[in-house]
């Protein structure tokens, strides 16, 4: 189960895509305390004996960097008395991590997540300040530090119809900083155009080339566009089995204490599937509520009955088909079109690779084992172990 923390809306940035509703208020110690028992309290119940993840979250919110170390203290104390395991992540604009955070005794085991979103060109058109300048140049010197303390920090990136021309230089330039795991995503609710979209494609197929030629160089690397939709294409239904369990797996906690089913939603009324705030008369989560929400998601859509890539297709994500539309049950179209253009070119790279019998693509899509075969191989590189000295 994973419990994300929504500690503020307040934000050092204002990008031009952000979705985050406004609140006044951080999020209370009292909040955090009373959401943290209750995500116990049902990893206890459903799941006993697994670990619980709780994420950080905004608005920015290194903004609340005393709060995220009052939460762990309390988390540490809840594991010393009960044995429950935790985790931490935190989604970070980057601009206010620093080394003390990164090093800190409560802190340095947080598994950190950078919004970046590649070339100057690309990150300065949206990821801007209150003023209207962009964050890019302040992040130079930032991630180095960052991926010297965690080198497998994922990079989350967004792309826009503005900034798609950038993609595939924005890729290969996060991977030069020394990123490997690239989590890229289209901004679905922005007003992609023919064009736009024709020039996705485009794009897609410049990395297809690039991912061929790194694979091909035996360098390990993670771009979910294409890792998602080959795990598709070697095994079958793999979509269909992780498709969206909205407010099943993950619970928003707004800051107010209200109880949301994922990140898109915190904010809107319509979707409050509980509450641990201060003063509600009934704390908890509201099992009825959460049940209509999932079974309404889990529902197949009218529109997508009859298509043939609806199986390997990300149309049941409650969460995009709200950002996108406002609704849960209405799949955007620009979603239709990416997962229509991504796909074929997905497959004919994993063709390529397949043909040439390419040892680590067949390690990484055949072998569940990978990951973790993957992780001792570079701790025990002489170059890490070196590092280590």
């Amino acid at each position: 189960m994973h419990l994300t923390l929504h500690l503020t809306a307040r934000c050092n940035l204002a990008c031009r895509y952000c979705y985050v509703s406004q609140y006044p208020d951080d999020m209370s110690m009292d909040t955090a305390r009373a959401a943290v028992d209750m995500a116990v309290e049902e990893n206890h119940r459903k799941n006993p004996g697994k670990s619980l993840g709780v994420v950080f979250f905004g608005g920015e919110p290194l903004l609340c960097r005393e709060r995220v170390i009052e939460i762990i203290r309390y988390c540490d104390d809840i594991e010393k008395r009960t044995g429950q395991l935790f985790y931490f992540k935190i989604t970070t604009n980057g601009l206010l991590l620093d080394e003390e955070f990164l090093t800190a005794p409560e802190t340095s085991a947080v598994f950190v997540a950078l919004s970046h979103d590649g070339v100057r060109a690309a990150h300065d058109a949206k990821r801007v300040d209150a003023s209207g300048g962009g964050s890019f140049e302040r992040l130079t010197e930032i991630i180095p530090l960052l991926l010297r303390h965690k080198p497998y920090a994922p990079v989350l990136t967004v792309i826009t119809p503005e900034t798609v021309r950038y993609y595939a230089e924005s890729i290969d330039f996060l991977f030069n900083q020394g990123f490997r795991y690239l989590i890229c995503s289209p901004d679905y609710s922005s007003a992609w155009n023919a064009g736009a979209v024709k020039e996705m494609g485009r794009q897609y197929r410049k990395i297809a080339d690039w991912y061929y030629a790194r694979t091909l160089a035996e360098e390990k690397f993670y771009f979910s566009p294409f890792e998602v939709k080959i795990a598709s294409h070697v095994f079958p239904g793999s979509c269909r089995q992780d498709r969206c369990e909205i407010g099943l797996r993950q619970i928003s906690v707004g800051p107010d204490g209200r109880l949301f089913p994922c990140v898109q939603f915190v904010g809107d009324d319509n979707y409050v599937i509980g509450s641990v705030g201060a003063g509600c008369r009934e704390r908890g989560i509201d099992e009825a509520a959460r049940d209509r929400l999932y079974l309404r998601n889990a529902a197949e859509k009218e529109s997508c009955r009859d298509c043939a890539v609806r199986e390997r297709c990300n149309h049941f994500c409650g969460c995009l088909n709200r950002q996108a539309t406002g609704s849960i049950d209405e799949v955007a179209p620009m979603l239709c079109a990416h997962e229509r253009t991504v796909l074929p070119i997905a497959d004919h790279l994993a063709e390529r690779l397949f043909k040439k019998r390419n040892p680590l693509f067949i390690q990484k899509h055949y072998n569940d084992l990978f990951p973790v075969l993957s992780m001792v191989e570079d701790w025990a590189s002489p170059i890490r172990i070196k590092e280590s000295l």
